[in-house]
């Protein structure tokens, strides 16, 4: 056969027809996850559910983009790595498999990026909410949800703002005038000589008290993020979400987007609270009624607040200098703290502090850091919350796809096709070592006899 040879010009065709047009067979892990959707209804859920958020008649142009296929490509985000919206476009554009799961057909273009945002910003962040719950209803049905024990923890997610962009509240300066107002001030400078760039680093970085608060900086791009330090180390504006999870089943009950600056025994309660409500909303008849979480969530209101939520804790304490004084708080604080050191002290503490360690952190792994979700390319916590919520969502449905369908993503599928093939040819590997060792052994046998 003789080898081919790539043209570098070729005229296209005017006319293809149908039968002409590339095919795909899909990918396995889409069909069976569009199975399982449609099984539970969604599109015709979320177009019922969304129509009153578009037009009843159309007036001008083309319909929107269906609620089904919106959702989808963020569920593609998830399962792809992909986090920003141009990137989601372009990959269900360029895949025919990813056109197969959003029912695109090959003679239409699949929605744009700024398609994407219009629609975000079309839908509420109740809609949202409501889809993230619908998951859990999905998993209520195939009872995959326990519901009872959850452990709690919270990451950094880096907000689309970089530092320079930061101002004074007080005076609206930024980092080159307020720090040029400094060397004035201290007489470093002429009052109209304007510093070089050297001059102003090296004067910044010697100089004393020097601090970038949230109370005294914010960001002109996005001012609902907050400063904070991230989980490789730099100081960036950042926002901050809060896990529940399942202990028993590893999926995740609420997913809270908020300022970064909010600390852990503060958001605690309020996301519990959340997860209930979620569980309500989809069904289920369990109620969270225990709570493993780290040592920086221990604080004395906390744990009185669970305990009036009716919640049994089980946070360590963390080691302090000075013993707590209960002269000057109330007694249910000082009963709630020793009610929780009592049960941290248990064997069932430490099982429940190694499983939450577990889980929590996988959640943030797949979400975050596989899932694309680490650094935001939107701004404001509206929208930040909305991308997240669906982002743990389609987690969610990776977890219930790998109760069911044995992969919980669709590169995960090769992987076990690859482990597979590699099996079967370890198998009939030793399976020929053993016979060869036998026949050997057999015609050794066959020599001392004679």
């Amino acid at each position: 056969m003789a080898m081919g040879k790539r043209k570098q010009a070729q005229q296209e065709s005017l006319f293809i027809t149908a039968d002409q047009l590339p095919r795909s067979q899909g990918h396995p892990f889409y069909k069976q996850l569009n199975q399982l959707l449609g099984q539970a209804g969604f599109d015709s859920w979320l177009e019922s559910r969304c129509q009153q958020y578009y037009q009843q008649e159309e007036k001008r142009g083309q319909p929107s983009v269906p609620p089904g296929v919106y959702f989808r490509m963020l569920l593609v985000g998830y399962f792809e790595g992909i986090g920003s919206q141009r990137g989601i476009a372009w990959r269900c554009a360029d895949s025919l498999s990813l056109r197969e799961f959003l029912g695109t057909p090959l003679g239409k273009q699949t929605p744009d990026h700024s398609t994407m945002s219009l629609t975000r910003t079309r839908l509420p962040q109740e809609v949202f909410r409501e889809v993230f719950q619908f998951v859990l209803r999905i998993a209520v049905d195939k009872k995959l949800l326990s519901g009872k024990t959850v452990g709690v923890d919270s990451t950094t997610l880096e907000a689309n703002a970089a530092m320079k962009s930061i101002v004074r509240r007080d005076t609206g300066e930024d980092w080159q005038e307020y720090v040029t107002r400094l060397m004035r001030e201290e007489g470093a400078i002429e009052p109209e000589q304007e510093p070089t760039d050297e001059e102003l680093r090296r004067f910044d970085k010697g100089r004393k008290n020097k601090k970038v608060s949230n109370e005294e900086w914010v960001s002109e791009t996005d001012a609902e993020s907050r400063i904070a330090q991230l989980k490789d180390g730099r100081t960036h504006l950042a926002y901050k979400a809060e896990h529940v999870v399942d202990l028993e089943s590893d999926l995740v009950l609420a997913a809270e987007v908020r300022p970064a600056n909010h600390a852990d025994t503060q958001t605690m309660a309020d996301s519990v609270l959340e997860a209930r409500i979620n569980l309500e909303q989809s069904g289920s008849p369990a109620t969270i009624e225990e709570v493993a979480a780290d040592k920086g969530y221990h604080a004395a209101a906390m744990l009185e607040l669970c305990d009036y939520l009716g919640l049994r804790t089980y946070i360590p304490e963390p080691k302090r200098k000075h013993q707590a004084c209960w002269t000057d708080k109330p007694e249910e604080y000082q009963r709630c703290v020793y009610n929780n050191r009592r049960r941290v002290q248990r064997s069932k503490s430490k099982h429940l502090q190694r499983r939450r360690s577990e889980l929590c952190e996988r959640t943030f792994a797949h979400v975050c850091d596989t899932g694309g979700a680490r650094r935001s390319w939107l701004r404001g916590l509206i929208n930040v919350s909305k991308r997240y919520l669906v982002a743990v969502a389609a987690h969610n449905l990776g977890r219930i796809m790998r109760r069911l369908f044995g992969v919980g993503k669709p590169k995960a599928l090769q992987l076990e096709a690859g482990l597979a093939a590699l099996a079967q040819l370890l198998s009939s590997w030793l399976t020929t070592l053993l016979a060869v060792c036998l026949a050997r052994h057999a015609g050794c046998r066959l020599r001392c006899g004679a």
